[in-house]
């Protein structure tokens, strides 16, 4: 079986008359196939030397018409231009043309309507793709390369047909951030848009549907002077201010911002509330999901379980500063002790250990040294775990989880635990059609809530930098 290829100008008389004859063929010959390849007039004559320079044919006019032996495969046969094919249907089939000139030039002069109107569209159609905008600051960060993978995936944005990632970094190299793109695109995933790259803020937080900021400004000094950390705190907040105006003035009014890292993470997600004033405050979150995986790993240890094993613990307070660990609510499963059951069976975590001096002080330490040994094992940041931290957030906050699903999470908690209203701390909460509730089935003694204003005291103090 032989197909025949007609290309030629969208405005092209001859083309016109060719095309006419091959729908003649069609209609006589049922097993006769053709395909056409209209192609605008400025477009013609690059499509028609790359063509026959693939090829190895020498054809110079429109139309161009070929034969490609479809069940035998190989390159196709030249047959030429409109004379031509026209001499071949006569000889092979006894088909002629008898088309006048006029009515060439009408047709054609439809086809090139046609063809235009599909390239304007073909133009339009990326537009009406209407993205979701996500941005990434501190994009150079370890946590960053690790996010982006499982970041452009369904159970991150379900229902998300294209996200285009704007990937920031105001101290990043331009080589570099080239790289980290050309990485991104590399992985060749289909929900990804595109990736822009951005070393200022000219369009930072553009139509923003989620930002994910991770420049915290955590330096590894171990000499680091009181003046030192006080300059270093004042450049984060002159930065966090700007971005929260930035937020506020470009961003899309649903965006979801959450703030991620291990220096002043409570801070820099109240100065984005306190400058981004007409978007509500419930869409700015700290995570404190990294410090909840470390303390279930270490509760783990103390119980010879799996990290996975232990949940429901709850971090208050200042995450990156003064928190507390609460166990309250904690369970474990699989533990191999005096009461056993099924998978699904658990105990309460202090029930089993009964060592309230060791809940209140050693684990209060471990937890807080635990990132600090892998940090100076790994000489940089925990990025697996902060990663894992913002994924399992934005899967919350996209209905991923159950209501009886609890997490750790820094939010402006206006008017609870006798609290004051301008402080922002993490509280357990729950996540139902895409809004945060403060958990309150929880036991606030007099101790927590005296840890709580500490906190709240320090945070203050941080904030008058």
């Amino acid at each position: 079986m032989a197909k025949f290829v007609l290309a030629g100008k969208a405005d092209c008389p001859y083309y016109a008359k060719a095309e006419l004859l091959a729908d003649a063929l069609r209609r006589s010959l049922p097993s006769f196939r053709v395909h056409n390849i209209s192609v605008l007039p400025d477009e013609w004559k690059e499509w028609l030397e790359s063509t026959c320079q693939r090829n190895g044919w020498k054809h110079d006019e429109s139309p161009l018409v070929w034969r490609e032996l479809v069940e035998q495969g190989g390159k196709g046969m030249l047959l030429g231009g409109f004379s031509d094919f026209l001499d071949y249907c006569q000889e092979y089939y006894g088909i002629t043309s008898d088309m006048s000139t006029d009515v060439a030039e009408t047709i054609a002069a439809e086809n090139l309507e046609t063809r235009s109107s599909l390239a304007a569209e073909e133009l339009h159609r990326p537009s009406l793709t209407r993205p979701l905008h996500v941005w990434i600051t501190g994009a150079l960060s370890s946590t960053c390369q690790i996010l982006i993978p499982s970041l452009l995936s369904a159970e991150a944005f379900p229902g998300v047909a294209a996200v285009a990632l704007h990937l920031l970094d105001l101290e990043g190299d331009e080589e570099d951030m080239q790289r980290l793109k050309t990485e991104a695109e590399d992985l060749a995933l289909g929900v990804l848009h595109q990736v822009l790259v951005h070393t200022n803020l000219d369009e930072a937080f553009h139509e923003a549907t989620v930002v994910l900021l991770l420049d915290d400004f955590a330096e590894d000094k171990g000499d680091e002077t009181t003046e030192d950390r006080k300059r270093r705190a004042m450049r984060m907040c002159e930065r966090y201010r700007e971005y929260g105006r930035l937020i506020d003035g470009r961003a899309s009014r649903q965006v979801k911002a959450i703030v991620s890292g291990d220096s002043f993470v409570n801070l820099r997600c109240s100065l984005l509330v306190e400058n981004a004033p007409s978007i509500p405050s419930h869409q700015f979150v700290a995570t404190a999901s990294q410090l909840e995986s470390e303390a279930r790993a270490v509760v783990a240890e103390k119980m010879n379980v799996r990290p996975s094993d232990v949940t429901g613990v709850i971090v208050w307070g200042n995450i990156s500063g003064s928190s507390v660990i609460d166990l309250q609510r904690a369970k474990v499963f699989n533990y191999r002790g005096a009461v056993r059951g099924p998978a699904s069976f658990s105990q309460s975590v202090l029930q089993i250990l009964q060592d309230r001096k060791w809940v209140d002080t050693e684990f209060q330490q471990q937890v807080r040294r635990r990132r600090a040994l892998v940090v100076s094992k790994a000489g940089r940041a925990a990025g697996i775990s902060a990663a894992n931290g913002i994924l399992r957030v934005l899967k919350a906050w996209h209905g991923a989880y159950g209501q009886d699903e609890a997490f750790s999470l820094g939010l402006l908690c206006t008017g609870l635990f006798n609290l004051p209203n301008d402080v922002l701390l993490s509280v357990p909460v729950t996540c139902v059609d895409g809004k945060w509730s403060v958990l309150l089935d929880v036991t606030v003694d007099g101790k927590l809530q005296e840890d709580l204003k500490l906190c709240a005291d320090e945070l203050r103090q941080e904030k008058e930098i």
